[in-house]
């Protein structure tokens, strides 16, 4: 169930992805400035750390992926038919999250 998830976002990210209003918010702010791109490439190449089959918004998942300069982005997605909805995007807290950023802390 859990690769199933990640083709499905890797194949609706080949289509579109729609940035969701708090998916914005989050990549403009000024201790982050995520770029699309960056974005963009967590949801074709990251790596599943979280599933979330029963999001009222679909069935949804963090990845981890990273960005420029190597830095660590997680991306929460949601694959639509026709598009991939991102919900949000930021670079995580390691004092919240283990050194590979992949569980809780």
């Amino acid at each position: 169930m859990a690769e199933g998830i990640v083709e499905r976002v890797r194949a609706a990210a080949r289509k579109r992805l729609l940035y969701l209003p708090h998916a914005i918010r989050q990549m403009s702010r000024t201790d982050r400035m995520l770029a699309p791109q960056e974005v963009q490439t967590v949801a074709i190449t990251g790596r599943l750390v979280e599933g979330y089959p029963d999001d009222p918004r679909g069935h949804s998942c963090l990845l981890l992926g990273y960005g420029d300069g190597g830095r660590p982005i997680h991306v929460v997605v949601a694959p639509k038919d026709d598009y991939l909805a991102v919900i949000t995007a930021y670079v995580p807290d390691p004092t919240q999250w283990s050194l590979d950023f992949l569980r809780r802390a």
